[in-house]
């Protein structure tokens, strides 16, 4: 991994970014290659699903709605020990999905004028759930237990056939999928998957959504933001990223660990450690040369580690690491100093915030409660992860009695003359003729 030297400078987002810039996707580009697709799905539906699987996957996913023996037969055949770890990870993450659920209120202004706030639950979602480098039931649980708590009435899961499955879902993803009670389920991969939710598929019965969440590659990013507006999205979440937050009482092992976890999901993962102890980064470095060589996906780990967008960030002080973490606005942030908890409250822009040495990312990614499906690519700016409340709406219900306008319909009346709008005020004053 490369070391960024940023001390004796000052901070701010453009040289941040720029001194460890995301890996260089252009979603504008892969939007101009997919946007015929997206508009032949709308005119014809069904083929040029098929045309584009046949040309991507070199599969025939036919019959492209799951149907209910595979789902079961699925579930039958899933693992004692891969079950047991789903359900758990449904239980907990419908626990923090159920204590966070937004509560209604009723504001009370005056005598007989209240605005009561309600929360409705978006009618129909359309959960994506990536395939390609891993597969990924986590991912179906994140998706629809936070949709289930909500009360979202229709939910349908689109996810890529696999070749190695007899041109099928992955069986895990369909078993996870049953496990939760999700019974529409479609074989549909990619930005194809996006424009089916999006806008029906008459011929195989699939209806269109309201809205489509889920993480996936930068062409499904692009298909969700070429139709925001057809429908909702949660955000465009793309490729994972990565940073830690350390001092000098950090195990570096650990963060090598933890850095090599995030870079097996691909190429193009972001791996970022900020410290103002240059032992410690030295140390990572070495720790994380001797697991990259021993891991599994080697590969794709040292290609992730050595890229434009993973390195090893020296700056002057802690004060200046918050900074940074700030700036840089990460999926996932962890915090490995002597006080996490404090530092964590001087940062605002993380998708998720890991604190300590025992509450690693891919606790986040499976097991810790909290959802994996989070804004990337400085999106923590302004954005947030997926829950509970990604499937409801804030609703306001306006209730006044006739005395309770009274108090305020000269009010009313003076901004209707001051805005040119004089029916606004006619409208109040008619009301007491």
């Amino acid at each position: 991994m490369r070391l960024v030297d940023l001390r004796d400078t000052e901070l701010d987002s453009a040289l941040v970014n720029s001194s460890v810039p995301r890996a260089p996707l252009d979603i504008d580009a892969a939007l101009a290659q997919i946007r015929p697709l997206l508009d032949d799905i709308r005119a014809r539906g069904l083929e040029p699903i098929l045309e584009a699987a046949k040309k991507f996957d070199n599969l025939d996913p036919t019959p492209v709605r799951v149907q209910a023996h595979e789902l079961a037969t699925a579930l039958d055949e899933l693992s004692p020990q891969v079950r047991l770890a789903i359900e758990e990870s449904i239980r907990r993450v419908r626990a923090v999905s159920e204590a966070t659920l937004p509560k209604p209120v009723v504001v009370e202004l005056a005598e007989g004028a209240n605005v009561h706030q309600r929360w409705q639950p978006v009618d129909s979602v359309g959960l994506y759930v990536p395939g390609g480098k891993a597969v990924y039931p986590s991912s179906v649980v994140m998706n629809v237990v936070p949709a289930q708590v909500a009360g979202v009435k229709r939910l349908a899961i689109a996810t890529p056939a696999q070749i190695d499955f007899g041109s099928r879902p992955h069986p895990v993803v369909l078993a996870t999928a049953a496990l939760l009670g999700v019974t529409e389920v479609y074989a549909i991969g990619g930005p194809a998957a996006v424009a089916g939710l999006a806008f029906g598929v008459e011929q195989i019965g699939l209806k269109p959504v309201a809205m489509v969440t889920g993480p996936g590659n930068i062409f499904v990013a692009a298909a969700k933001r070429a139709l925001r507006g057809v429908i909702g999205i949660d955000s465009e979440a793309g490729t994972t990223e990565i940073l830690i937050l350390a001092d000098s009482s950090a195990d570096a092992r650990l963060l090598a660990f933890d850095l090599v976890s995030q870079a097996e999901h691909d190429e193009a993962a972001a791996c970022v450690v900020v410290s103002d102890s240059e032992s410690l980064l030295r140390d990572v470095e070495q720790w994380v040369g001797k697991i990259a060589e021993q891991t599994a996906n080697s590969d794709r780990v040292v290609a992730a580690l050595g890229g434009v967008q993973s390195a090893l960030v020296l700056v002057d002080s802690q004060q200046q690491a918050r900074i940074f973490a700030d700036f840089y606005a990460t999926e996932h942030l962890e915090i490995h100093t002597e006080a996490p908890a404090q530092d964590a409250a001087l940062i605002s822009n993380a998708g998720a915030i890991f604190l300590g040495p025992n509450s690693p990312v891919s606790l986040g990614d499976y097991l810790a409660g909290s959802n994996h499906v989070l804004p990337t690519g400085q999106q923590a700016k302004f954005g947030a992860g997926l829950g509970v409340h990604t499937f409801l709406r804030a609703q306001q219900l306006i209730d006044y009695d006739q005395d309770a306008l009274a108090q305020v319909a000269d009010f009313a009346q003076v901004f209707a003359k001051s805005e040119g709008l004089p029916a606004h005020g006619e409208a109040i004053s008619a009301r007491f003729d």
